[in-house]
């Protein structure tokens, strides 16, 4: 079994959930090829070519945008049983149009690998466990990274630069790129998450109370849709099933009720802890630590106490 695994980066560094995504495609069985698709990626390149697993790296010299993409894996698709992504916004943008021109169906965000043809993944945000066997001669799959753990390293796979003439979509240009840094972690691969929900009543007190607890954690900071959405944190903070699924070490929801669509991003972390002021909220279900109180008064105690 030959396996095409796509590749998600910024030109310069290959992200987490990819090495991830490799552990799902590793447990498919097979061969697999990592493509790394960008304007001088091969930083990228010889990243995944030393990940365990990855036999070939292919680096094509193409816009790493969702029309080229997809012409590019359709060109390649015949020689490969699986087309494998992690479920990140490239892949969710990528993947679709490849099993539509493939005229085949994706299965998305697996959470487990039963056997090269067969798949678990969630559905009802998370609430039921489907297993799904895919019939199609090529599979298209999405990965839920936080279900798997990163590939470890290996020794260094061959790196393969190939043609992008399929590549030729002209529906869509780069106009500019800009990067937002922030001496904070990733939200996807942090190892802690603090985040506040619609409880805390505005940006300013997201802030003030919110922050300087993730500065001290050296977390990353999440927030609910309804806090996203009532504009107290900014939508690429937002954890849940129309936000970004997590699963750090320790997710500490402050002032989050617990509504299930939230629960189905973050329900996975290792150790969650609650606090709210209503004993009855469900996220004290999940919960492996609850504080029942107001926040504005235990945040505080709990940034001192730091």
């Amino acid at each position: 079994m030959a396996i095409l695994l796509l590749a998600d980066h910024d030109n310069a560094t290959l992200s987490e959930q990819t090495s991830k995504a490799l552990t799902a495609a590793v447990e498919m069985g097979g061969d697999v090829h990592l493509l790394v698709a960008g304007r001088d990626a091969k930083s990228v390149a010889d990243a995944g070519a030393a990940l365990a697993g990855v036999s070939k790296v292919l680096l094509a010299a193409c816009e790493n945008l969702a029309e080229p993409l997809a012409e590019l894996i359709v060109s390649l698709a015949a020689n490969y049983d699986a087309v494998v992504s992690a479920a990140t916004s490239t892949g969710k943008n990528v993947l679709p149009r490849v099993a539509a021109l493939l005229d085949v169906a994706q299965i998305s965000e697996i959470i487990e690998v039963v056997s090269a043809d067969t798949f678990k993944r969630p559905i009802y945000a998370g609430n039921a466990i489907q297993t799904v066997q895919a019939t199609d001669p090529v599979k298209v799959v999405t990965v839920r990274a936080s279900s798997f753990p990163a590939a470890s390293q290996g020794s260094a796979a061959a790196v393969e630069e190939i043609s992008t003439a399929a590549a030729s979509s002209t529906l869509s240009s780069v106009v500019s790129t800009s990067i937002v840094t922030t001496e904070r972690p990733d939200l996807n691969s942090a190892k802690i998450v603090v985040a506040g929900g619609r409880a805390l009543g505005s940006s300013e007190k997201f802030r003030e109370f919110i922050l300087p607890v993730a500065d001290k954690l050296g977390a990353a900071v999440g927030a609910s849709r309804a806090a996203v959405d009532a504009g107290y944190a900014p939508n690429d903070w937002q954890v849940g099933q129309t936000g970004k699924v997590v699963a750090p070490h320790l997710y500490v929801a402050v002032g989050i009720s617990g509504a299930i669509q939230h629960l189905a991003g973050m329900k996975d972390s290792k150790v969650i802890v609650a606090i709210n002021k209503d004993e009855e909220a469900p996220i004290f279900q999940v919960a492996d630590y609850g504080l029942v109180g107001d926040l504005f008064e235990l945040l505080p105690e709990f940034e001192r106490a730091l």
